[in-house]
C-alpha cells in the first residue's frame, strides 16, 4: 500500500491553504470566517453523518470497542501528563501544551475511512465505524478539558457548547437507535462532508505559522512521538490483551497509526489558543503518518498474525 500517495491529498491541501492565505487578497481575516464555518456547521454535519451510516453491532465487536476506549483512554492519560515528567515537563509551556495535548490522540477520521475499506473492504468500513463512534466523543472531551481548565472556563458548560463534542454524542445515540439518514437527503451530507474537509485542512494550512513551531520544540516532539510511536505500541498490546481476530487487530493498528485530526487546529484556535502552532503540529503529522502508518502495519502486524 502506498501510504504516500492516501496521505497527500490532506498535505496538499494544507500546503494550498498556507500558500493561498500568504499570498492572495484571501488572507487571514477571510480564512477565520472559514474557520468558524467550519467548526460551527460543516464538521459537525460531517461527524455526525459518519458515525450514523454505518450500523454499529455492539456485541459482536465488544473486544474492539474495549481496545480502542483502552488505547483512547491510555493516550489521552500520557499526553495529560507530559508536564509532569521528569526534565521535560518543566520545560514546557503549559497554554501551549493545553491546546496541542489533543494532537497526541486525536486521529483523522476521513484517513481511517480511506485505509480501512483498503485493508479490509466493508468489514473495515464497519469496523472503523464502530471505533469513530465510539472514541470520538471521548477524544473530543479529552480535547477540551486542558484547554476549559487552563483558561478557567467551565468545563461542562464547554462540553455542552462544543458543537463537535454535540454532533458526535447525538450521532452515537442516534446509531443505536437505529435511526438511518433519509436517502434524498444523503447526496447534500454527502457533499457538506466533503466541503468540511477540504475546508478545514485549508483552514489549517492558512492559520499555520512554522515560526510558532521553533518555540516549542520539545512539546511537539513530544506529543508526536506519543502520536506516531507510542499509540501504535499500546494498541498491539490491545490487541493481544484483548484477543481481538486478525481484521480487528489490523484495524486497530491502523486506527492507532493514524496523522491527528485536522479539526485539533480549529477548535484551538475557535477557544482562544495558539491555532497556528497546533496547525504546525497537525501538518508535522499528516508526514509522520507515512511512518507511523507502515511501522504499525508492516511490523506491528507481524506480531499478531
Amino acid at each position: 500500500m502506498n501510504f504516500a500517495e492516501l496521505l497527500f491529498p490532506d498535505f496538499s491541501l494544507i500546503l494550498c491553504g498556507y500558500l493561498i492565505c500568504r499570498f492572495t487578497a484571501l488572507n487571514r481575516p477571510v480564512w477565520q470566517q472559514v474557520e468558524s464555518l467550519v467548526y460551527f456547521f460543516l464538521f459537525p454535519v460531517l461527524l455526525f453523518h459518519s458515525i450514523v451510516k454505518s450500523p454499529l453491532d455492539v456485541v459482536a465487536t465488544s473486544s474492539l470497542i474495549g481496545a480502542g476506549l483502552s488505547l483512547a483512554a491510555c493516550s489521552i492519560l500520557l499526553s495529560y501528563t507530559l508536564p509532569y515528567w521528569p526534565i521535560i515537563g518543566s520545560r514546557l509551556d503549559r497554554r501551549d501544551h493545553a491546546a496541542s495535548a489533543q494532537v497526541a490522540f486525536r486521529f483523522n477520521s476521513f484517513i481511517g475511512l480511506a485505509l480501512a475499506e483498503r485493508l479490509a473492504g466493508p468489514q473495515g468500513l464497519v469496523l472503523i465505524a464502530v471505533l469513530i463512534g465510539f472514541c470520538v466523543p471521548l477524544f473530543n472531551i479529552g480535547a477540551v478539558w486542558p484547554m476549559a481548565r487552563q483558561a478557567n472556563t467551565g468545563f461542562l458548560r464547554e462540553l455542552v457548547r462544543n458543537p463537535l463534542i454535540v454532533a458526535t454524542a447525538t450521532g452515537l445515540a442516534a446509531n443505536l437507535l437505529g435511526f438511518r439518514m433519509p436517502g434524498w437527503i444523503e447526496p447534500s451530507v454527502s457533499r457538506i462532508g466533503s466541503a468540511s474537509l477540504a475546508l478545514g485542512l485549508m483552514a489549517a494550512g492558512a492559520g499555520m505559522q512554522m515560526d510558532s513551531l521553533r518555540q516549542g520544540k520539545l512539546l511537539g516532539a513530544c506529543v508526536l512521538t506519543i502520536k506516531h510511536l507510542v499509540m501504535p505500541l499500546i494498541a498491539l498490546g490491545m490487541c493481544v490483551l484483548f484477543q481481538l481476530d486478525t481484521v480487528q487487530s489490523t484495524i486497530l493498528l491502523a486506527f492507532s497509526a493514524l496523522p491527528t485530526a485536522s479539526t485539533c487546529y480549529v477548535l484551538a484556535a475557535r477557544m482562544g489558543y495558539n491555532g497556528p502552532y497546533v496547525a504546525g503540529l497537525v501538518t508535522l503529522s499528516t508526514l509522520g503518518g507515512m511512518l507511523s502508518l507502515p511501522f504499525a502495519l508492516g511490523v506491528l502486524r507481524n506480531h499478531v498474525l
